[in-house]
C-alpha cells in the first residue's frame, strides 16, 4: 500500500498508454561522450519497467544551461540517447523537434526528447509550454528528485495538466528515505555536515539542531563555531557575522541535552595548496599564519565513535580538503566508521558523493541522494515544488474518485 503523499507507479495502469518521463540525465560530457553516467543507470529502472508493462515512454530531461529557446549541439542530449541505448540494448531515437504534435512512440519503445531547456518558458514555468508538454502523454511521471526544488515546465507546470501525475521509483525512494532519516528516525541520531560556509547551511543546521542527538561540524563550518567558543582559527575561512549564531546554536544544544561537536585538535597548512606541508596542532594553538584544512586524527576518532553509537546518521560535506591525501585523514575516518556503523545512513551532496567515491564505501551506505540542491532543501524543511504539485494531482484523483 502506497503510505507517501502522492502517486506512484504501482498505483497506475501504463499499458498501452504515452507515458512522459522527467528524468534527470544531466551529465558531464567529455568529447561529446557521457563522461559519467551515474545519473543514468539511476534513472534506468523506471524506463525498464515502464517498457516491461507495454508503454510508449517518452524521456525528457534538461542538460546543462543553455540560452533557452535556442538550439546548440554543444548542449544536446545525443550523447546521452547514445549511451542510454547501450545500456538498455535497445535503439533510442533523440527527437528532437517534439511539441506540438503526436510523437507516434509504439508501445514497448522509448524515445528521448531532446533537451527541454531549448524551449522557451521552461525555466519560468510557462504555463502554455506545460500544457503543450502535457499534451503529449496520458500518463507523467517525475523520477527526477535532484530537480524538484524548481518550479519549472517539466518538474511542476506539467503535472498541473497531465491527465495523470505520478511520482517514478527513484523519486519515491529518495523521499521515502529522506522522509525516515527526518520525521521519526531510529534513536540516537547524528548529522554530519561539512562545507565551505556557515552561510549556506545556517538554515540546515537550525533545523537539524531540533531533530538530532548530535550534530558534527566540518570544513570551513567548523571554524566560525571554534570562533564562537573563542578558539584562534588564524587565517582560515570565519564568517564574523555570524559567530552569534553559531553560538546561539552551541547554547541551545547545551540547553536541549544535544551535543555540537567541535575538533580538539586540527590539521593546519601555511597556504592553500595540494603541496602545502600538514601540521597537526591542538585547536587552541592555531597560529595567526596557519589556515585549518582537516580534523586532527584525535577528533577524528571521536567523530566516528559518535558514528558507530548512532542509530541514524544524515551525512552532508566533508571534515576538510579531503581531495588532497595530507588533508583527507579526519574524512576517511568519518567515512569509514559511517559506512561501518548499524545505523541507518542517508548521505547526500556533491562533496559528499565524492567522498563516498573516492574511500569505495558506497555499497555500505544505507541510502545515498542523488538530489544536491533538492537535498538540501528537504533537510531545511522545506516543500519542494515537483513534490508539491504530485501530492495536488494524487488529491484531485481521490476527490474524483469519491465523486464517482
Amino acid at each position: 500500500m502506497n503510505r507517501l503523499p502522492f502517486l506512484t507507479l504501482n498505483d497506475v495502469s501504463v499499458r498501452s498508454k504515452r507515458v512522459l518521463v522527467r528524468a534527470d540525465f544531466n551529465v558531464p560530457l567529455d568529447g561529446g561522450r557521457v563522461a559519467d553516467d551515474t545519473r543514468i543507470r539511476a534513472g534506468l529502472p523506471v524506463v525498464r519497467e515502464l517498457l516491461a508493462a507495454g508503454a510508449s515512454v517518452m524521456l525528457m530531461s534538461h542538460l546543462g544551461r543553455p540560452k533557452e529557446g535556442v538550439f546548440d549541439e554543444k548542449y544536446s542530449l545525443k550523447p546521452v540517447a547514445e549511451h542510454l541505448g547501450k545500456l538498455l540494448n535497445r535503439n533510442v531515437p533523440l527527437v528532437r523537434d517534439w511539441l506540438g504534435r503526436r510523437l507516434g512512440v509504439e508501445p514497448g519503445t522509448v524515445v528521448l526528447l531532446e533537451n527541454v531547456r531549448f524551449e522557451l518558458g521552461e525555466l519560468a514555468d510557462d504555463d502554455d509550454l506545460a500544457r503543450r508538454m502535457s499534451r503529449l502523454c496520458d500518463v507523467y511521471v517525475n523520477d527526477a528528485f535532484a530537480t524538484a526544488h524548481r518550479a519549472q515546465a517539466s518538474t511542476h507546470g506539467v503535472a498541473k495538466y497531465a491527465p495523470l501525475a505520478c511520482a517514478g521509483p527513484l523519486l519515491a525512494a529518495e523521499v521515502t528515505a529522506l522522509s525516515k532519516a527526518l520525521a521519526d528516525p531510529a534513536r540516537p541520531m547524528l548529522a554530519v555536515v561539512g562545507g565551505a560556509k556557515v552561510s549556506t547551511k545556517l538554515t540546515i543546521l537550525e533545523r537539524l539542531l531540533e531533530k538530532v542527538d548530535s550534530l558534527i561540524v566540518g570544513g570551513g563550518i567548523a571554524n566560525t563555531f571554534l570562533g564562537a567558543v573563542g578558539l584562534p582559527v588564524g587565517k582560515s575561512l570565519l564568517e564574523p557575522d555570524l559567530v552569534p549564531a553559531a553560538r546561539r546554536m552551541l547554547e541551545q544544544a547545551e540547553r536541549c541535552g544535544r551535543r555540537i561537536l567541535l575538533p580538539d585538535d586540527v590539521v593546519c597548512a601555511t597556504e592553500f595548496s595540494e603541496m602545502a606541508p600538514a601540521v597537526l596542532k591542538r585547536s587552541a594553538d592555531v597560529g595567526a599564519g596557519d589556515m585549518i584544512m582537516d580534523v586532527g586524527p584525535e577528533s577524528a576518532q571521536r567523530f566516528a565513535a559518535a558514528a558507530a553509537a548512532a542509530a541514524t546518521i544524515v551525512w552532508n560535506g566533508p571534515l576538510g580538503v579531503f581531495e588532497w591525501q595530507q588533508f583527507g585523514h579526519g574524512t576517511r575516518v568519518l567515512a569509514e566508521a559511517i559506512a561501518a556503523s548499524p545505523a541507518f545512513s542517508l548521505a547526500g551532496g556533491g562533496d559528499t558523493l565524492a567522498a563516498i567515491a573516492r574511500f569505495g564505501i558506497g555499497a555500505r551506505i544505507s541510502y545515498i541522494s542523488t538530489g544536491g540542491g533538492a537535498f538540501l532543501e528537504f533537510l531545511e524543511g522545506r516543500k519542494l515544488p515537483a513534490i508539491a504539485i504530485l501530492e495536488e494531482a494524487a488529491r484531485a484523483v481521490a476527490a474524483a474518485e469519491r465523486e464517482y
